[in-house]
């Protein structure tokens, strides 16, 4: 988890805010169009705005899912209230690629229909109250009542007391029905309710409960029973004075339902029990989610629920958590006062001061004192949203010493410009039924007018410094001002400006609505917003100030310079970023997983390590699989993501580079009608830019379910892919890279590339299973079909590798090669040189140690090393400069060129001159092979490649004769003669000659020795002779006759070769090369 959207308001986001950042996450808030100057706007990392106004932004899934996806979160936190219990809202974020910290869906709809809990819970064993099925009629309702007497009539969905009325025994229940309807579809968007018996004198108490899916655990237990209208004002923790038996009850019953219902994350169970005899409990519901009352449970265990739910979230278990053994033991008392900003009569009515202004927001502070809040100083409340402005927590040792300090906190605690609850809950915390667990559910308004006198003795005078004046009162005119004044009546639907910002005449201000139609408010004067005068949601008389200006010419010049919110995400982008999302990796886990079982990286995770972070831009990334004639649209975007093929554009060490990776959880990496057509448009961008190109084959070939396609191709032979691809032969250097599976069309990609490059679990063939058994060629299975050990030993892979890390890094070296020179590198000490050619002239050696001494360390990367064993090709740098490499390898055949020696050496030299890199030569060859088996192979044909591509070739080659330079093996070594090449130069192990020295002897003194009758005489004459025509074509003889350009040094090799590739200049870009006949 590393971006997460909190999708709430006020103190719970700045509480998930503060957890998230604790652990590193980094935060995104929303905010309605009226709720911009909340404070938790502010305290985020960063804040995305919501349409429309009031808590209906808040629940709106759509705009909260595409804010989340344009935002790049991987993760949403509901908080509480507002859509935390929405199931449709947590498969929504689902099916976006996001986490929802919170319950599943289906635990979400579990719980969020009260009926089905109730069912659930009965179910289970645990204890209930009478009540009626979901969503019962007003008729079952008054059946209910007509049986059980008085009854609570509850909203389905949601909780916090909205959507809940009591209806006494006999009482009409249409009109608490009929408002708990309209409440519970206003909150929570579901006006469905339920009834149920009531208990006359009940105390409110639940049980918090975490779980990972698996299994789940009790955190302790709260009490709740202070209440105004079935809403929390004070709650506790621990439950007061319960006995252990009740407290396990409750606890082992709330357990046993979490874990029934795969519980993931945070659940409170909620009871009621009988304030009489403290025994009989009945449950009510439960909220699978974060409680406002979270904080008593974190107060006296040292946890912190938040951080514990993001944990879960992201797929920690209880133990990971440090629950496995339970939670930690209670230590002491803890006690929240929610502080609103509210005034209660006594009646029960409530005076609202959502909308005021707050002049003063100073909270408490000092040991065991906690607020949770969102209030200052100059913050418009808006009366739109609940009341709630901060939560009050303390922690003492005992109920008595936390309800003293929690007295002491709201004493401290100064609001001013708007009445709050502060005054009443000091009341409550006097009162000896609270501190003695006697106080019920109804104790509040069984006591309001005494705990009401209470609360205005207790009530502070304002400050005297208070200066700011809170209400709606209609604001003066500030000197040197214009006011932009409402043209009529109306409520404020929007305004269109901010503090500080210039404006023009005539430039809109705000928008009012009356009489159903909205009216816009220009600015009177051009000049600068000086103050605001009205909120959204504010009803303004005509003639009310809605803003003052003022005025300046100089300010219009400000307006070229205006600030535009560059982190705001417009509906028509968010669309087009929850689109892309669904072809990401981190939105489709089960294809992630099922990569991971065969070892293997996903298309994205190839390209993303072939490329320079951040350089690669995709081709076609909302293409589609062309089935729409038997698949839905959305199963089509989910499940076939770029049609099983990504394509782009990027940078491999600051060098652009096309990539194409075939997708193989996409319909098995199959070619489809728009993938052929993305492969056109890249491989037609990479043709125009000269760019080269990198292909991941991994795919099953054709693909004969794209059934739009139709009646528009018969048999699909006339697709251009193949030819494009070929015909960027020779463009620029074209690699391929296979893992796993590649059959029919995919493997004709694979070889159409300069470079293949495979793992060891590759199996590559032009036909699949399917096409081998249709064409009565026998049954096989896939990992019989062209492993890729049989690819590399037949000269098919230039490299084979371990697995596609390895493959990319390869590409990657490979492709640097093609780049050119780099500036910084280091050798080995060329001394050693000098050591590693035996004396003994008839002993082998290991030449790859020489290429890896001559080359720059880690530099060398050899190609073809599994076929054509007597010729090593490969690339290398010296000094930084690329080159490449064509050996004979002594240990075989004696470094005789074969066929395959021959042809592997001559498309080697095909490779470097097409693409500018000149070619070192390390000759030590005793001639061509020769003999029946070797003309059985084509050798005239195929031994000639060398001199003909070496005649053609417009980079220098540059020989270096390290032992043997015998007959034509030799010459096709360094170009076609030893004058062909840029340079021919030799160690001083060097012999040279028109063929082997033994062989010339035995061929030139035939008579000579067998006039010799004596064996021993005879070999003895043999090694003089032998000695002899040494003397004549050592080295430093064939150097005094010039037919050689020097003696060196072995030390001097690497100075040799830069000093030639100094004087011979690179070939100029675009430099056509002499076309010829290839013979083979």
């Amino acid at each position: 988890m590393k971006r997460l959207l909190i999708a709430n308001r006020g103190e719970i986001a700045i509480r998930i805010a503060r957890a998230a950042a604790d652990l590193g996450i980094e935060t995104v808030a929303v905010h309605s169009q009226d709720d911009a100057t909340s404070l938790h706007v502010r305290l985020a990392d960063r804040a995305v705005p919501l349409e429309g106004i009031g808590p209906r932004a808040y629940l709106d899934v759509a705009g909260m899912v595409a804010a989340a996806v344009g935002a790049g979160c991987d993760a949403v936190h509901p908080g509480y209230g507002f859509l935390s219990e929405n199931a449709a809202f947590a498969r929504a974020c689902e099916a976006a690629g996001l986490v929802f910290v919170g319950a599943g869906p289906d635990a979400l709809d579990l719980f969020g229909d009260k009926a089905r809990a109730r069912a659930f819970a009965a179910e289970h064993g645990v204890p209930l109250a009478a009540g009626t099925g979901a969503s019962a009629s007003l008729d079952e309702v008054r059946a209910l009542q007509a049986t059980v007497g008085a009854i609570m009539i509850k909203a389905i969905a949601g909780g916090g007391g909205r959507g809940m009325r009591t209806v006494a025994a006999g009482e009409d229940p249409a009109a608490a029905y009929e408002t708990c309807a309209r409440e519970a579809e206003g909150a929570f968007g579901d006006g469905r309710l339920y009834a149920e018996a009531v208990i006359p004198r009940a105390r409110h108490v639940e049980v918090q409960v975490a779980g990972d899916g698996a299994r789940a655990v009790a955190i302790h237990d709260r009490e709740c029973s202070i209440q105004r209208r079935r809403q929390k004002l004070v709650e506790v923790a621990p439950a007061i004075g319960l006995a252990d038996d009740v407290r396990a009850m409750l606890q082992e019953a709330s357990v046993r339902m979490a874990t029934a219902a795969g519980l993931r994350g945070l659940a409170t169970f909620e009871y009621l029990l009988d304030a009489g005899d403290g025994r009989t409990a009945a449950f009510i519901e439960t909220n699978p989610r974060l409680q406002v009352e979270h904080t008593v449970t974190e107060a006296v265990t040292g946890l912190d629920l938040v951080q514990l739910q993001l944990r879960l979230a992201d797929g920690a278990s209880l133990g990971d958590c440090g629950l496995d053994q339970g939670p930690p033991p209670v230590t002491g008392a803890a006690i929240q006062l929610r502080v609103n900003l509210e005034w209660l009569s006594a009646d029960g009515q409530v005076t609202s001061g959502a909308g005021d202004v707050l002049a003063r927001y100073e909270p408490p502070s000092g040991p065991g004192v906690r607020v949770d809040g969102y209030g200052y100083g100059g913050y418009r409340t808006n009366p739109t949203f609940d009341s709630l402005i901060a939560k009050v927590i303390v922690q003492a040792p005992t109920l008595a010493a936390a309800a003293a300090r929690a007295g002491r906190a709201a004493a401290e605690f100064r609001i001013e410009g708007a009445p709050s609850t502060l005054p009443l809950l000091r009341a409550v915390l006097e009162r000896p039924e609270f501190l003695e667990g006697r106080a019920d559910t109804g104790f509040l308004e069984a006591n309001l007018p005494e705990l009401l006198a209470r609360a205005e003795a207790l009530s502070p005078e304002p400050l005297a410094e208070a200066t700011e004046t809170a209400g709606r009162t209609q604001a003066a005119t500030p000197p040197g001002t214009h006011p932009a004044a409402a043209p009529l009546r109306g409520t404020v639907v929007s305004l269109e400006i901010a503090v500080g910002e210039a404006i023009a005449a005539g430039q809109p201000v705000a928008v009012l609505e009356a009489m159903k139609m909205q009216h816009v408010v220009t600015a009177p004067v051009a000049g600068l917003i000086h103050a605001l005068a009205a909120a959204v949601g504010e009803t303004l008389d005509e003639g009310a100030p809605l803003a003052f200006i003022q005025p300046g010419e100089d300010a219009l010049h400000a307006l070229a310079d205006e600030q535009i919110d560059l982190d705001l995400v417009r509906p028509d982008l968010a669309e087009v970023i929850a689109r892309n999302a669904l072809t990401l990796d981190e939105n489709r886990p089960d294809a992630v997983a099922r990569r991971r079982r065969t070892g293997q990286r996903t298309a994205r995770e190839n390209l993303d390590d072939l490329f320079d972070p951040g350089t690669f831009k995709e081709f076609g990334a909302l293409a589609i699989a062309a089935q729409k004639r038997r698949r839905s649209i959305e199963d089509l975007q989910a499940n076939t993501p770029a049609d099983g093929i990504v394509t782009g554009v990027g940078e491999v060490g600051g060098a652009r580079c096309v990539a194409l990776a075939y997708d193989f959880t996409v319909l098995a990496g199959t070619q489809g009608h728009f993938s052929h057509k993305k492969t056109d448009r890249i491989l037609e961008f990479a043709e125009h830019w000269k760019l080269p190109v990198v292909w991941y084959t991994e795919g099953g070939g054709g693909r004969p379910g794209d059934v739009d396609v139709g009646g528009l191709s018969a048999s699909s032979l006339d697709t251009t892919s193949f030819t494009t691809f070929a015909r960027l032969s020779g463009n620029a250097p074209r690699i391929a890279i296979n893992s796993g599976r590649c059959f029919a069309g995919n493997a004709v990609f694979f070889g159409c590339a300069d470079i293949t490059i495979a793992t060891e679990y590759s199996n590559i063939g032009l036909g699949g299973p399917a096409m081998i058994e249709g064409g009565g060629l026998g049954v096989f299975t896939p990992d019989e079909i062209g492993p890729s050990a049989v690819q590399y030993a037949n000269g098919a892979l230039d490299l084979l590798v371990a697995d596609e890390a390895a493959a990319t890094a390869a590409a990657r070296q490979l492709l640097g090669i093609f780049q050119g020179d780099v500036a910084e590198w280091a050798c080995a000490d060329q001394r050693m040189l000098r050591h590693l050619i035996p004396e003994n002239r008839v002993r082998a050696y290991d030449v790859r140690r020489i290429i890896e001494t001559l080359a720059d360390t880690g530099s060398w990367i050899e190609l073809r090393g599994g076929y054509g064993r007597g010729m090593i090709t490969g690339f290398l740098r010296i000094e930084g400069r690329p080159l490449g490499l064509i050996a004979n390898d002594p240990r075989h055949l004696g470094g005789a060129i074969d066929s395959e020696g021959a042809e592997k050496g001559g498309r080697f030299l095909q490779l470097c001159d097409a693409f500018g890199v000149p070619v070192l030569s390390l000759c030590d060859t005793p001639g061509f092979m020769v003999g029946p088996d070797s003309e059985a192979t084509g050798a005239i044909r195929r031994g000639s490649r060398l001199f003909v591509v070496a005649a053609g070739m417009s980079v220098p080659l540059f020989a270096v004769v390290l032992r043997k330079g015998y007959g034509l093996g030799a010459q096709a070594m360094t170009g076609g003669d030893f004058s062909a090449s840029a340079f021919t130069i030799a160690w001083p192990t060097a012999e040279f000659g028109p063929m082997g020295l033994e062989g010339a002897v035995r061929l030139g003194y035939r008579k000579e020795l067998d006039a010799e009758p004596d064996p021993a005489a005879r070999e003895a004459l043999f090694q003089k002779l032998v000695g002899r025509m040494y003397q004549t074509g050592k080295a430093i003889s064939v150097a005094q006759v010039n037919e050689i350009d020097a003696v060196i040094d072995p030390a001097e090799t690497r100075d040799w070769i830069v000093r030639g590739v100094k004087s011979c200049p690179p070939r100029s870009p675009g430099a056509k090369t002499r076309s010829f006949i290839d013979v083979w």
